[in-house]
Formats: C-alpha cells, sequence, structure tokens
C-alpha cells in the first residue's frame, strides 16, 4: 500500500516521496563496510518494498563500492526503471580502473565522464537528480555547474545539486544553473547547516534540502547492541569518526536515551522520532538501511505528527550548538567547504 505523501523538492519542478532511501550501505566503499556487512539479496528487497510503500526516490553515488551500488540499484530497478526518481553523484575521482583516488575533481570534462560511466552503472539514459559531491576546490563552482547544466541540455540529468557546500558556494553555483538541491548531514545530533545560515540561504533561493544520516549515522537508531566503541566491527568506518570515540561516544549514549524516553512515550521508535522531526522542520530525510524491516519503520515515521511542545522537548535534549563530536575524521573534514 502507497502510503507517502509528496513534496516539492526545490522549486525547479522536481517532486519527490517525504522521505528517501540512502543506498550507500547497500555495498563497501573501498573495501570497508558501511554499517555492518550487506546482503544483496536483502539489499534488492529493501528497495523493492520501499517502493511498494511509496518510497521510489534513492540515493545513491558513484563514491559507493566504488561504482557497484549503481550496479546494484540498475538491477534492482530493471524494468520499473519509470517508477524510480534516481539520485546519484560525482566529484570524487575514480580512475579507468574503477580505483578511487580520493582526489576531487569537477573540471568539465570529468563531469561529462563521470555522468556517461553512472548512466552505464545504473542501466539507463537519464539520472532524475545529479549532485556535486565534495566541491573541488581547484576548478571554480562555476566550471563544474555549468558542466552539470550541459547534461541538463542534453536530456542526461533532469535536475541538478550540490553536497556539503557553503552559502557562498550555493549562491555562485545558483547562477550558473538553478539547483534543485543540498545534501548535508543533518539530525538531532547534527545542526551545523542552521548555525552556519545555509537553511536560510536554501529558502531564499528555492532550493530543496536533503538531510543525510538523520540517524546520525545509527546512533539514534536507539537499538542497544552499541554499548562502547569496541562493539564496531574491525573495518566499520564508524570507528574512526570522532563523534563515536571517548567522551562523545559516552555523552551521546546518554543523549540517545533521553530521546529514547520520548520515544516511549510517543509509542514509536527512538528512529521515527528521529525522522519525523527533520520532516517536521521542513526538509526531506533519506535515511540508509539494507534491511526491509527498517524501511518499513523509516517510511512509517512520515505519519508521525509532532506537536510543537515535542518539538521543543526534542530539542531542549541536544539543543542547538550540542557539541557531540566532529561528524569526519580530520582529512573527512576538510572535504566539507565551510
Amino acid at each position: 500500500m502507497n502510503t507517502l505523501q509528496k513534496t516539492n523538492l526545490g522549486s525547479q519542478g522536481l517532486v519527490v516521496p517525504a522521505i528517501g532511501l540512502g543506498c550507500m550501505g547497500m555495498t563497501q566503499i573501498a573495501g570497508n563496510d558501511v554499517y555492518g556487512k550487506a546482503d544483496e539479496t536483502e539489499s534488492i528487497a529493501t528497495i523493492h518494498r520501499s517502493l511498494e510503500l511509496g518510497g521510489n526516490f534513492l540515493d545513491t553515488a558513484d563514491l559507493y563500492g566504488p561504482l557497484q551500488n549503481e550496479r546494484l540499484i540498475a538491477k534492482a530497478i530493471r524494468g520499473n526503471r519509470d517508477k524510480y526518481i534516481i539520485a546519484t553523484k560525482f566529484g570524487f575521482e575514480i580512475d579507468d580502473n574503477e580505483q578511487l583516488t580520493w582526489q576531487y575533481n569537477g573540471k568539465p570534462d570529468y563531469v561529462k565522464k563521470a555522468v556517461d560511466r553512472s548512466l552505464r552503472n545504473l542501466g539507463t539514459d537519464y539520472i532524475d537528480l545529479y549532485y556535486l559531491h565534495r566541491l573541488d576546490p581547484n576548478t571554480p563552482i562555476e566550471d563544474t555547474v555549468g558542466a552539470m547544466a550541459d547534461l541538463v541540455k542534453e536530456g542526461k540529468v533532469g535536475y541538478i545539486g550540490l553536497s556539503e557546500v557553503s552559502s557562498a558556494t550555493i549562491r555562485k553555483a545558483h547562477q550558473v544553473h538553478p539547483l534543485s538541491a543540498i545534501q548535508t548531514e543533518y539530525s538531532l545530533f547534527e545542526r551545523s547547516v542552521e548555525e552556519a545560515g545555509i537553511l536560510d540561504t536554501l529558502q531564499e533561493l528555492g532550493i530543496g534540502f536533503v538531510a543525510y544520516s538523520p540517524l546520525g549515522r545509527g546512533f539514534i537508531s536507539g537499538e542497544n547492541r552499541i554499548k562502547s566503541p569496541d562493539d564496531f566491527p574491525a573495518n566499520d568506518f564508524r570507528r574512526g569518526i570522532p563523534r563515536f570515540q571517548g567522551e562523545f561516544f559516552y555523552k551521546n549514549i546518554e543523549l540517545v536515551n533521553e530521546l529514547t524516553r520520548l520515544a516511549t512515550e510517543k509509542r514509536v521508535t527512538t528512529s521515527q522520532l528521529a525522522i519525523a522531526w527533520v520532516i517536521a522542520k521542513g526538509h526531506l530525510p533519506i535515511p540508509g538501511t539494507k534491511r526491509v524491516k527498517y524501511v518499513e519503520q523509516n517510511i512509517a515515521a512520515a505519519n508521525i505528527s509532532l506537536t510543537s511542545e515535542e518539538l521543543d522537548q526534542l530539542e531542549a535534549i541536544v539543543p542547538l550548538g550540542t557539541s557531540t563530536g566532529e561528524r569526519y575524521d580530520a582529512s573527512g573534514m576538510q572535504s566539507i567547504d565551510q
């Protein structure tokens, strides 16, 4: 049964469901598991179940795998391409041997190369929403977005967006070609886009906001399996993230316990409460999962309404400006255009 409301993402005409499906965890990244081991059959079943419930907006990137995530999505959507809205990203350079160089590349010739590769991997002739994954500091954003605008003219791409960029970059880019979406990490644990005034910029320009990791990279999922930083598998990338280390880890667990108390009172899961909060703020969450059970729970969160009193209670637990630890290690933080 299709239960999801539709919403406009930005003001350029892109219409999406109120919640998307983040697909990153369905494959490894450069040999590392993302949120534990993935199973291809279960991942594809998750994509299919999401569609049945109205969740037809999939978020991927050429980085994931690299390239394997797009290929998995191609298998999942085969024969039903027109029923899905697909967002993918480029910008971390992948060489001709399909090796990730971890260099940024927003040069116009690479934009064209990356999109053709993504189209092949996705088994489609168009991408609904195409993002620059990270700003290339050595290429003017106007040049990158100019090349992305050409893809729209050619019909390879429907709409364009950027990920993890500053207000100044957004304004420059939007003058070259209207942006439909900006994607940034955003959750009760991570609200730096509010503090930096980026959300105000998006509202002014009519650009949609897509919140990745709305569950704080699994921290807010309310599952009690992780009791200490040592509980993560050896190759889980979260071991390198400050939020999951030392005193921050234990402080954040206390915050999650407070959120769980509120969720229990409302008879929803902690995850659902956190997702409902993002939607109540007027944004589009794309929680990632690779399990049917969780995609069902996540989509159900779109039907939870929060009163202004409940929103105040939630934000009192983790007030704006609360330090929950950096969201990446030092090199990862350098990739964010602040």
